[in-house]
């Protein structure tokens, strides 16, 4: 299958690693940047171009990844269904609209459209999943999830008004929002959004709000959330979860590394240390999550669908009108 990936920055560079490591087919990449397309060409092989026009030229995309700034998701997701491709879009905090749009567009069609959900593929939501299914801390009652990484350390090798963490709309924290919302509503359903304080905290230089504290309940188990997420975390990220059950109790500690539980058989910690993983130069996170949801779009396409990719373009409507509804309930609010 020919793959084209749409955007060489942090996370066009991972798609294609992620790709190559996968192997089996033969791809090529897109961006506007000279140096990024050169830096393609030299570390990875890969033919580029510079914009559609020359790429439909030379190259004829099956599937396309769009690893662009959110705000031009919806634009190439458009141009793909004209094309008659597959499409994985990173994930998005823009164009509520526009992608309920492109949902009933497709509704009719066989292409697999892909929006990302990294969590899911990650060792800890895996194991928590487990452990719930499992009931082994009875129902869940109250959940208490904190996760946050100074926003400067995102990309360390360029300052953050050079790309589209520093714009209001498209902001670290507003970003990390439907991106952590994903994963526990895959667990738990849709939330209600009940209230929020969303502010800037810091001198960070961008006009951006770097914390969002949000209080949520998830209706059919009457599950209380109470979600921060931050950009101001340094020297090293956080991400600490405490989930209270009629029987127990369960942890996800990155500073540990490690889901844990304890329930009224089992009083001790029964603990499960968490892979670390491949961390390539320069990146945070692990590759391999990466890696298996790629697997996870692949795999849909192979089987026309029948296997389903575990996150859909209507759900990630429903996430981003959550967080919609948190910011007109923002108490910070004039």
């Amino acid at each position: 299958m020919n793959i084209l990936v749409i955007g060489l920055g942090s996370m066009g560079k991972r798609r294609i690693r992620n790709l190559q490591a996968i192997g089996g087919h033969v791809l090529a990449g897109l961006d506007v940047r000279p140096d990024r397309r050169e830096e393609i060409t030299k570390n990875f092989g890969l033919q580029t171009f510079c914009d559609l026009d020359e790429m439909s030229q030379q190259f004829s995309p099956d599937a396309i990844v769009i690893s662009t700034p959110p705000k031009l998701h919806m634009t190439y997701a458009n141009w793909a269904v004209e094309q008659g491709c597959h499409c994985f879009i990173e994930a998005s905090v823009t164009d509520r609209e526009a992608i309920e749009s492109l949902a009933k567009r497709v509704q009719s069609t066989d292409l697999i459209i892909a929006p990302s959900c990294t969590m899911t593929f990650y060792p800890g939501p895996q194991r928590i999943a487990q452990i719930l299914q499992d009931r082994l801390i009875g129902d869940v009652l109250s959940i208490n999830y904190v996760t946050g990484q100074y926003l400067p350390d995102w990309h360390p090798w360029e300052s953050i008004q050079e790309y589209y963490v520093s714009d209001r709309e498209t902001g670290g924290a507003r970003e990390i929002v439907p991106f952590e919302l994903t994963w526990l509503n895959q667990l738990f359903g849709t939330p209600e959004a009940l209230s929020s304080v969303v502010m800037k905290k810091t001198d960070m230089p961008a006009e951006i709000d770097d914390i969002y504290h949000c209080l949520l309940q998830y209706p059919k188990h009457k599950i209380l959330l109470n979600l921060t997420v931050e950009v101001i975390s340094r020297p090293i990220a956080t991400r600490e979860m405490v989930i209270l059950g009629s029987e127990g109790k369960l942890q996800f500690s990155s500073h540990r590394n490690e889901v844990a539980y304890c329930n009224t058989n089992e009083p001790q910690w029964v603990r499960f240390p968490l892979d670390k993983g491949i961390v390539e130069q320069h990146y945070i996170n692990p590759e391999e999550p990466y890696i298996q949801e790629v697997k996870a779009f692949l795999g849909a396409i192979a089987s026309q669908g029948k296997t389903p990719f575990p996150n859909s373009l209507e759900e990630d409507a429903r996430v981003l009108s959550v967080l919609e509804t948190l910011e007109d309930k923002n108490l910070m609010r004039a």
